[in-house]
């Protein structure tokens, strides 16, 4: 049948059919770009901002070690540094929300925001006197009154660093060890100034607060041993009882010889104090985040090692919830080995969206089966004439008539599968159909055999 002669309605129903599926098929596409967006969203790389310094420290060539081996190991979780003169400038940033990392000390003014993610090194106070006794050949020098801590009330200590946490620190020790800190003066100095350091003999003792093997406190305690003598290291005697009345400080051991083994400075072991120097991040900042960027530290830890050996110091962070500076959630999570898989944070979210699917499916199939309901009324009707063409075939008195009723039921069928591809039926309803149609094939047989003529191009029905 040409274009031109078809059915007008077959016509309008075949065009809804194909604005329908363009239309289910745009928005498959609408919804696969949605799920494609936030699958990239999601598994995106994360950038962190971390202030750390100052320039050319260890700490310093730390993160920048770590960031290159993230990045060129495509890690989830980037790292971008910012520069800073010190721990000082690092937490003012920090407090003030401009990064979302930092490099510093435990026992500085931290924010109550601040949570801990690792321990790059501990820091230990080393606290020496100069013995007096000069090195060979040379004139003697002033020799120090001080043994001991106790003796420090009256003198003068000289303390390497400009960080008021250091002279916070010493004031500490000194009220512990029954020692009025304002008995004592104190004078700093830049780590750069280590000769002035060994030169003033207005000294009578020196202190520094770093990790064990560095380099500022070896050079130091050389170069006031060659200009003063032999040092005699100070213990804290009350580095427990610091440790139990201030959280945020360890009770430590010097061990023997660390710092020169001949001659062994020290010549055993000495008591201490120490803080951990640790990155703190925003307690804001996504667990998953934190946890990522924890395992990816020590993963690449031995990687960077080699160029930068103060990584092997790094510890993970106390997860105790009465710790004084807590473990970041995201931290704890992953030392505890607590970490939720993708399933198990997103389950609820899945199972929810799957029930609201359905719930929206069903909901659709209900409204379809609404706007549809003239048409399936209309079916109804189709069926029901149907059943009266089957009483009218009984009573036709010429074939002519049942020419007629044929291509009525050939109407009706027609408009019957318009209706189930609308989807205003289902298949049940259009077997239904079928049993009556060939109900209808039957008595037309049976009728035209009574009346005992054919109609050329009528194919004879039989029943089956």
């Amino acid at each position: 049948m040409s274009e031109q002669s078809e059915n007008p309605g077959a016509t309008r129903r075949r065009l809804r059919r194909r604005n329908s599926s363009l239309l289910i098929l745009a928005a498959g596409i609408f919804v696969f770009g949605i799920l494609g967006s936030t699958l990239y969203y999601a598994m995106r790389p994360v950038t962190l901002r971390i202030a750390v310094g100052p320039p050319g420290s260890d700490d310093l060539k730390l993160v920048q070690a770590f960031t290159q081996a993230f990045a060129h190991n495509g890690s989830t979780v980037r790292l971008r540094p910012t520069t800073t003169l010190g721990a000082a400038e690092s937490i003012a940033l920090f407090t003030a929300g401009k990064v979302d990392l930092a490099v510093a000390r435990g026992d500085l003014n931290v924010p109550a925001s601040a949570e801990s993610v690792s321990i790059l090194r501990k820091n230990v106070v080393v606290l020496w006197a100069p013995s007096g006794a000069p090195p060979k050949g040379a004139k003697r020098s002033a020799a120090s009154k001080v043994k001991s801590i106790g003796d420090l009330a009256g003198h003068k200590v000289g303390v390497i660093g400009r960080t008021d946490a250091n002279v916070t620190l010493l004031r500490v020790i000194l009220t512990e060890s029954g020692v009025n800190p304002d008995k004592v003066a104190v004078s700093q100095f830049a780590v750069s100034q280590i000769a002035d350091l060994a030169r003033d003999l207005s000294l009578d003792a020196y202190m520094t607060v770093g990790p064990l093997d560095s380099k500022i406190t070896s050079d130091a305690i050389a170069a006031t041993a060659a200009a003063r003598g032999e040092p005699k290291f100070l213990p804290i005697d009350v580095s427990e009882a610091i440790a139990q009345k201030h959280p945020l400080y360890e009770s430590e051991e010097i061990a023997g010889s660390i710092f020169s083994s001949s001659p062994a400075r020290p010549e055993d072991k000495v008591e201490t104090v120490g803080v951990n120097h640790v990155i703190v991040a925003q307690h804001t900042l996504s667990e998953a985040t934190v946890g990522a960027l924890l395992r990816q530290i020590f993963t690449v830890r031995p990687q960077i090692a080699h160029d930068v050996p103060a990584a092997t110091k790094i510890e993970k962070p106390d997860t105790d919830k009465d710790a004084a500076l807590p473990a970041h959630p995201g931290a704890a999570a992953y030392i505890d080995g607590t970490e939720r898989t993708f399933m198990e944070k997103y389950s609820d979210y899945i199972w929810g969206g799957i029930l609201l699917l359905s719930g929206v499916g069903s909901a659709g199939a209900w409204l379809r089966h609404y706007l549809k309901r003239n048409e399936r009324e209309q079916y109804i009707t189709h069926r029901d004439n149907l059943l009266e063409l089957i009483s009218k075939v009984r009573g036709a008195e010429t074939t002519e008539e049942l020419a007629a009723m044929q291509g009525q039921a050939d109407d009706l069928l027609r408009e019957a599968l318009d209706c189930y591809d609308d989807g205003a039926i289902e298949e049940g309803d259009l077997s239904v159909i079928g049993l009556t149609l060939e109900q209808f094939h039957h008595a037309i047989a049976d009728r035209r055999a009574a009346i005992g003529g054919t109609t050329p191009g009528l194919p004879r029905m039989r029943a089956s």
